[in-house]
C-alpha cells in the first residue's frame, strides 16, 4: 500500500521535556496539550501537582494544575480556558471521584464519577463530555455499561448508546470522534460506524476495517485508521452510503520522515487523525478534508 507521511503539527518545546509526560491530547479547538508531572515520586501515592503545556498555533502557554488525584489520566481543555482530567480506571477508594475539572488558573473545582475504564476522552465545543469505555468498564460498572456516552461538565448524563437495529451492545469503543456537536464511534465487536447527532436516531453503518483506532470523517467521507498485527498503520478511506461505509482507497500512514508509527495515541477531530508515538513529544496529522 502506498504510505502517506503524517504532517508535523504541534511540538512540546525543548524547556519542559526534562518532566515526565503523562498523557497528551488535542482538543476541539485544535490546540494540542500535553500533562507533565512536577514531582514524580508524588505520583500516584497522592494528590500530585502536574504542569499542563499547550501548544497553539506555535504559542506556548504554561498552566499549572494542583491537587490531582488521577492515577492513570487522560486530558482535555473545556472552553472556558479549563480543563477536565479523568482516571481511566475507578479509584481504588470509591469515595473519590474520578473526574476532577479545573478553572483556567489551575485550581481544582469540582469533582463527579462517570464509571469505570475509559478509553476515550473528548470534550466538544460547548464542553460536554464524550467518553468511550473499553470492556473491563462495560463489563463490571453500570455506568459504563452503554460503552458510549456524554456528560455535561457538571457531571449529569446527558446522552448514552443503546442498542439499536445494526448495532448491538457495545463491547469496547475502539475509537472515537467528536466534531463541533456530532460524534462518531466505532465499536467491538461488529465494528459498526455509529453517526450520532442530537436532533436525529443514531446512524449506523456497516464498515470494512476491524480493529482500526482512529477516524476522520468530512462530508460523504469516512477514515479508519489502524487495524490488528500488520494492519497497525493501514488508512483505508470510504464514502458513505446510507447503510455502509465502502471503501475507496487503502494506504498507509507512516510518520512525517517516513518511518513506521510505532505505540501511539490517536485522536479524531473532524476531518482529522492526530497521531502521536513514543516519544510523545510530537503530535502529526492526516487530514481527510484536505
Amino acid at each position: 500500500m502506498k504510505p502517506v507521511p503524517l504532517t508535523p503539527y504541534a511540538r512540546l518545546p525543548r524547556a519542559h521535556r526534562d518532566l515526565p509526560i503523562i498523557t497528551s491530547t488535542v482538543d476541539a479547538y485544535d490546540r494540542a496539550h500535553w500533562l507533565l508531572v512536577e514531582r514524580p515520586d508524588a505520583m500516584p501515592n497522592g494528590p500530585y501537582d502536574a504542569l499542563v503545556v499547550t501548544v497553539d498555533d506555535g504559542s506556548v502557554h504554561r498552566t499549572h494544575l494542583s491537587a490531582v488525584t488521577a492515577e492513570h489520566p487522560l486530558l482535555d481543555a473545556l472552553p472556558d480556558g479549563g480543563f477536565v482530567l479523568a482516571n481511566a480506571r475507578s479509584p481504588k477508594h470509591r469515595h473519590r471521584d474520578q473526574v476532577q475539572i479545573f478553572d483556567a488558573l489551575g485550581r481544582p473545582s469540582w469533582t463527579f464519577t462517570v464509571g469505570d475504564g475509559i478509553a476515550h476522552l473528548l470534550a466538544d465545543e460547548a464542553g460536554d463530555l464524550w467518553i468511550g469505555y473499553f470492556d473491563e468498564g462495560v463489563l463490571g460498572d453500570r455506568l459504563s455499561a452503554p460503552g458510549v456516552r456524554r456528560w455535561s461538565p457538571s457531571g449529569d448524563a446527558v446522552w448514552e448508546f443503546k442498542p439499536t437495529s445494526g448495532a448491538d451492545s457495545i463491547l469496547d469503543c475502539y475509537a472515537l470522534n467528536v466534531d463541533r456537536r456530532a460524534a462518531w464511534a466505532y465499536t467491538y465487536t461488529a465494528f459498526p460506524l455509529l453517526e450520532i447527532r442530537d436532533d436525529r436516531p443514531v446512524k449506523v453503518r456497516t464498515s470494512p476495517v476491524k480493529g482500526a483506532h482512529g477516524i476522520a470523517a468530512h462530508g460523504d467521507r469516512v477514515a479508519f485508521f489502524g487495524g490488528y498485527g500488520g494492519d497497525s498503520g493501514r488508512l483505508v478511506v470510504c464514502a458513505l452510503t446510507e447503510s455502509a461505509a465502502e471503501p475507496v482507497s487503502y494506504s498507509t500512514l507512516v510518520r512525517p520522515e517516513g518511518g513506521e508509527i510505532g505505540r501511539r495515541r490517536v485522536v479524531g477531530r473532524g476531518p482529522r487523525v492526530y497521531v502521536q508515538d513514543a516519544p510523545y513529544t510530537d503530535w502529526g496529522v492526516w487530514d481527510l478534508s484536505g
